[in-house]
């Protein structure tokens, strides 16, 4: 029998291209989000399940995890891809723009990881988090996304600590600037200030990175797949930064850069 994988936030971005990735790597697939448009085309393509679960809904993890066990009977790998956010400094932010990210960003991965836990540990499979550059570097204006992103890295830590000893591995991957639909519509906020568009949004956010542009979701996937599968059997707790080298730049000394 073909392993399982759960992706939530599957419908598209990163989650779509892992979903697709996981599926020629031979596992079966259940996409979980909160459209079922785009949800229903993916699961069409890769030959998988389609469940519209909310996240941010405390019931939503839950019905994710089951329409995946019902659909395939077992559970082998779960990815919780599913991510918003809410621009602001901790003075401008407000409450309800605040839980809303947390309740999607890390509450939601908290249920969807505690549902499907039960399913891991007898299969002895893999939790992959997908976080953010964001998690562990601070942005302007990013409180609630960051604090968020940072507690979901802890989070995954945790899993592995607690869950390793029953087999369960637990890994989080931090994208830097990914072309998604979430950044393409910072992006387009970007050049609008800027007076660039999009494109010209991307290269100045991407001028400081060493790769010198953003990544694409299939730059993504290729990782997440490799931590969900059975290349990967002792690599537990990791954090991976997929970011084009974002995170290693020491920005007090791109002044005297060329």
């Amino acid at each position: 029998m073909a392993p399982t994988a759960l992706i939530t936030g599957g419908g598209t971005g990163i989650g779509a291209a892992v979903a697709r990735r996981m599926a020629a790597d031979g596992f079966s697939v259940c996409v979980a989000g909160r459209r079922p448009e785009p949800l229903e085309a993916l699961a069409a393509e890769v030959g998988g399940r389609a469940v519209v679960a909310d996240v941010a809904d405390p019931a939503g993890p839950a019905a994710a995890v089951a329409g995946a066990v019902e659909r395939f009977g077992r559970l082998d790998a779960l990815v919780c891809c599913a991510g918003t956010g809410a621009g602001g400094t901790v003075a401008e932010q407000t409450l309800e723009r605040w839980e809303r990210v947390l309740a999607t960003n890390l509450t939601g991965v908290f249920l969807t990881c505690r549902a499907a836990l039960p399913h891991l540990v007898e299969a002895r499979g893999a939790i992959v988090t997908v976080a953010s550059l964001a998690g562990l570097r601070a942005a302007p204006a990013s409180a609630a996304y960051g604090a968020s992103k940072a507690g979901a890295i802890m989070l995954t830590q945790c899993i592995a600590v607690d869950h390793g000893p029953q087999g369960v591995r637990a890994n989080c991957v931090c994208p830097g600037w990914i072309r998604t639909e979430m950044a393409d519509r910072a992006m387009d906020e970007l050049g609008g200030l800027r007076g660039t568009g999009r494109d010209g949004a991307y290269e100045l956010a991407t001028a400081p990175v060493p790769a010198r542009r953003p990544g694409e979701p299939d730059e993504v996937a290729g990782l997440v797949a490799w931590l969900a599968g059975p290349q990967s059997t002792y690599v537990n707790g990791a954090v991976v930064t997929v970011d084009g080298g974002s995170a290693v730049v020491d920005a007090a000394s791109l002044a005297f850069g060329p």
